[in-house]
């Protein structure tokens, strides 16, 4: 006996005729095979059997009063409820057209009357075996699907921990913009870029004065949170979601600017410089200043494809050694960069002696 046959006590045949002998016969055929029978000798009340009870198969006359067979049928399939109850039409009316009909309503079969029983418990049988092996298909693809979602947000979730990933990776931790590696990454791309665009591209960098003696005096827990506080006022100086704030090493900040040309830049860095003075972080042992200030390089260029960008850093950086040699707490902007044939900012004075004041 197979899986489907088991299934015979679980089954629920609803008979719909109006002739009493024919539901008692098939009733009594079908419960003899394992079936569990209802009946309804009209459609009004096979419509509310179905309903209300849902049957696994329909045996449906066609010839009632009031409402025949392909109206009950037509209104069962109606119903989101009914609609997948498979229905066997059972009838006296032979002809082509009433089958065909039949079919056409929904109905999966045509028994004529007069009708032999083993035939319709063979037929019954089919067609709960076939509703059966659908369902079966139903819940595989219904699993498939969860399946298919669950990995939909498995892979959604992943990708967005791998974005999150990468925006850590190229964090820096303490002042919660980009680190030298997202500074890295930012300048080629924007270089690769402007060089097809042949737009300017501007370059910032800034260190903070003293700041060496600002530890000192005030200890390294102050010094973080001043580079912080220093972090985030340069974040608010640069207006543009394209720019680019990074912590280039230390307590030196730099600044990318797309598509700026040098009277923008020098205004993005007087802003910067405005706003590191509008902190009034008290800083004792500045040379400058009783606050912490900032001294600014900036370099701008048009990329070439052939030329590296380190020729803007390059020049950005003899800008911000500029600053500090004339005092500190300064802008300083560096022209004519391509002309400059000083690879280093401190070659003529000795890389270590320039260090030093840098870090001072």
């Amino acid at each position: 006996m197979n899986e489907q046959q088991t299934q015979h006590n679980q089954n629920t045949i609803l008979i719909v005729d109006d002739v009493p002998d024919n539901v008692d016969l098939l009733c009594s055929l079908l419960t003899r095979r394992g079936f569990s029978t209802h009946s309804a000798s009209n459609g009004e009340t096979a419509l509310a059997l179905a309903k209300s009870s849902v049957p696994n198969l329909i045996l449906l006359d066609v010839c009632m009063p009031q409402m025949n067979g392909y109206e009950v049928c037509e209104k069962l399939k109606a119903n989101p409820a009914t609609k997948d109850i498979p229905i066997i039409f059972i009838s006296a009316l032979n002809e082509l057209p009433d089958k065909i009909k039949a079919f056409q309503l929904g109905g999966v079969d045509y028994i004529t009357k007069p009708f032999h029983g083993m035939e319709v418990v063979a037929r019954i049988e089919l067609h709960l075996s076939l509703r059966w092996l659908q369902r079966q298909l139903e819940q595989q693809n219904e699993r498939l699907r969860e399946e298919v979602r669950d990995r939909r947000v498995a892979e959604i979730a992943l990708q967005l921990a791998n974005q999150e990933l990468q925006r850590l990776a190229h964090l820096d931790g303490l002042t919660q913009v980009a680190n030298r590696r997202g500074f890295d990454n930012s300048l080629a791309h924007e270089w690769r870029r402007l060089a097809r665009d042949q737009q300017p591209l501007a370059l910032i960098l800034c260190d903070v004065d003293c700041f060496k003696r600002f530890n000192d005096t005030y200890g390294h827990q102050s010094g973080d949170e001043c580079l912080r506080q220093v972090a985030g006022a340069i974040g608010m100086a640069t207006k543009r979601p394209g720019d680019l704030v990074a912590r280039y090493g230390g307590e030196e900040f730099a600044v990318i600017l797309p598509n700026t040309p040098t009277e923008g830049a020098l205004k993005v860095a007087k802003d910067i410089q405005l706003a590191i003075a509008d902190l009034k972080i008290a800083h004792q042992g500045s040379v400058v200043s009783q606050f912490v200030t900032i001294s600014i390089g900036v370099a701008v260029i048009t990329p070439l494809a052939d030329i590296s960008s380190i020729h803007l850093v390059t020049a950005a950086d003899r800008a911000l050694y500029r600053a500090k040699a004339e005092g500190r707490d300064r802008v300083v902007l560096e022209e004519g960069i391509f002309k400059s044939s000083t690879p280093f900012p401190y070659a003529s004075i000795g890389l270590e002696q320039g260090r030093e004041l840098r870090h001072e």
